[in-house]
């Protein structure tokens, strides 16, 4: 009967619980927009790193990001290749560069010199074996879709420009490594050298970072720590994953720019849980009356809680089950507008529970006035 009486109310009067249930929708959506474009925006830092097959990264040892490399010298790679367990080692350069486009306008680049080779450890391992083919040809470069418009590549016809002063034809586009704030670019470790060189640096003093691969059967962590204490005090050894956190961390809450976006995400969840709270409240004190008529039928305070909660659950699931609808809809827009966005189970899951248990709280918070109250006033 209680089950009964909750749901059978939640259908009568739907339209007097219909605010709520769009709240509770309203302020899921935005929970969990804001935390999928954060964290979105964190991993366009690291995609070089987490599309890449190396066991471990060879770091400077006071790097904080990945964008932010620190030369090594190139004596570092004699010591990790002196490891019986290491099967290959590999530079990976990166550099911010200038690109120039067809029609003269000047770009800030994030350039990556990565290896080409069938075995290469950094080669994006998402992007097609033709493009490995590409650009082991001198002067030539790979970018990313989202940037095309930036780089002045809009036109089919227009596949060609300058790295710091040397001609590059774009000989393929990619998708998913839109960078935070710099376009970016994949070019050879030949090609890299040259444009590095066009630049006026002259030779290159050191290696940005070195990555590892480990033979099949190898530990890890064993391997890991074992070149650490061999190696120089002015390195690090890390894992993939410990290098795109310790990225991430750095620009959340190191940079204006993480941190301005964490306080949004921070200030829209607030926002969200009071306004739902609020609008819920009301929801279920509008319907007061109807339950002192049943507290005064001799129906136990216990029973009325119960269905009071009841409601409130079954209104926040339906809110949550509009949430997942829309937001699949605006994943699905922000996708075809290449907007970074990054969707992960314990957000799904901490956003499903938040609002579950704000949708309680306020049922409890409901029920307060109905506790304090005779029934012969609320029946006045």
């Amino acid at each position: 009967m209680k089950v009964s009486l909750a749901r059978k109310s939640l259908l009568y009067d739907w339209r007097r619980y219909l605010a709520g249930v769009l709240a509770v929708a309203f302020s899921g959506l935005l929970v969990i927009v804001q935390i999928a474009l954060l964290f979105g925006l964190l991993h366009t830092v690291t995609a070089v790193v987490d599309h890449s097959t190396a066991d471990l990264w060879v770091i400077e040892a006071t790097t904080q990001s990945f964008d932010l490399p620190r030369d090594m010298p190139e004596r570092v790679e004699m010591k990790l290749r002196s490891e019986p367990a290491v099967r290959r080692v590999e530079p990976l350069q990166l550099s911010i560069s200038e690109w120039r486009t067809p029609n003269g306008r000047k770009v800030s680049l994030l350039l990556v010199g990565v290896d080409c080779s069938p075995a290469s450890l950094g080669f994006p391992r998402d992007l097609p074996p033709a493009f490995r083919e590409a650009l082991r040809r001198p002067g030539t470069v790979v970018v990313d879709q989202a940037d095309l418009r930036k780089l002045g590549l809009e036109g089919p016809q227009e596949r060609s420009a300058e790295i710091n002063g040397r001609k590059m034809d774009v000989v393929g586009v990619a998708t998913g490594f839109r960078y935070l704030g710099l376009a970016i670019a994949f070019v050879s470790a030949a090609t890299f050298y040259e444009a590095r060189v066009d630049q006026g640096s002259g030779v290159m003093d050191g290696v940005s970072y070195y990555l590892v691969g480990l033979r099949p059967g190898a530990d890890v962590e064993k391997i890991r720590g074992k070149l650490q204490s061999s190696a120089e005090s002015l390195i690090r050894v890390v894992s993939p994953g410990e290098f795109s956190a310790l990225s991430q961390s750095y620009w959340l809450l190191e940079t204006g720019t993480g941190a301005g976006i964490l306080f949004s995400t921070l200030l829209g969840l607030l926002v969200g849980i009071s306004i739902t709270s609020q609008t819920l409240r009301s929801a279920i004190l509008s319907s007061l009356r109807e339950y002192a008529t049943l507290r005064a039928l001799g129906i136990p305070l216990t029973a009325l809680r119960a269905v009071v909660l009841e409601q409130s659950f079954w209104i926040g699931v339906v809110g949550l089950a509009i949430t997942f609808v829309v937001a699949g809809v605006v994943f699905w827009i922000a996708a075809l507008a290449q907007v970074a966005i990054a969707i992960t189970w314990w957000a799904v899951s901490g956003t499903a529970v938040l609002m579950l248990a704000v949708s309680l709280l306020s049922g409890f918070l409901a029920l307060g006035s109905l506790f304090k109250s005779e029934p012969a006033e609320l029946l006045r």
